[in-house]
């Protein structure tokens, strides 16, 4: 089945980053901000990762945002609901200083172009932990704009996550598509290329790859940008 579709994933892919530098800054930022109204900063991180990790887990019948936020609850009650506002705030003020130690690749802009130049359909497929304001930061962080992208998930959208196949089930229910008909382009090989599961054709970018169980990669399409670009021209 030909591709009529895109699925872009974000951080490490269209956006460069050193994923360990970008979450240690982050995590700093973070804590150092939810200190000054009572939270024990390494306490908070460790309830942050675990948050997380229930997103990753959430089986479908509550969004990320909720299940993030349930259990968030559960552990500083009452107080959680109260501070909402504040890490709304952080991430519109002090996560912003982030941007500092990503990289904006000049060929992210060109190969989402180019993808619509070819007449695909284009989304991203960014993993669902974070709200929309620290996606759209990100994204415009890669110098592209959300409206490039006919859908964005986020955790207020999405009810699973990766490298869950779900979460590219929701994905393509979403957008109306076969996953026949979709192409995963990521760097991380664990998150992304298990879309090929589900008949998706994928391809692993190579500049800021994640491969933590060492996979090999040769059975997957892979390369930087420019290999990339001959890529959708061989498929287009």
């Amino acid at each position: 089945m030909a591709v009529t579709t895109v699925l872009f994933d974000l951080d490490g892919t269209l956006l460069g980053m050193d994923q360990d530098k970008f979450t240690n800054a982050y995590f700093s930022l973070m804590a150092k901000k939810m200190c000054a109204f009572g939270y024990d900063p390494d306490l908070l991180i460790k309830n942050i990762w675990k948050g997380t990790a229930m997103m990753v887990m959430n089986n479908g019948t509550h969004t990320n945002e909720e299940v993030f936020w349930s259990f968030f609850e559960s552990v500083y009650p009452g107080k959680s609901k109260e501070d909402y506002p504040k890490f709304e705030e952080f991430y519109r003020n002090e996560f912003q200083r982030v941007e500092g130690i990503c990289d904006s690749h000049k060929e992210a802009n060109d190969i989402v172009q180019l993808c619509k130049k070819l007449g695909f359909r284009v989304a991203l497929a960014t993993n669902p932990i974070f709200p929309s304001v620290a996606t759209e930061s990100r994204i415009r962080w890669a110098g592209l704009d959300i409206e490039d992208f006919e859908l964005v998930t986020t955790y207020e959208n999405s009810y699973s996550s990766k490298p869950n196949p779900q979460y590219y089930v929701e994905v393509c229910t979403k957008l109306g598509v076969k996953p026949e008909e979709c192409l995963m382009i990521g760097n991380d090989v664990e998150e992304d290329m298990v879309a090929q599961k589900l008949g998706m054709k994928v391809f692993l970018l190579t500049n800021d790859m994640i491969n933590k169980k060492e996979k090999d990669i040769s059975q997957y399409p892979n390369g930087d940008f420019e290999a990339l670009k001959s890529f959708f021209r061989d498929i287009a």
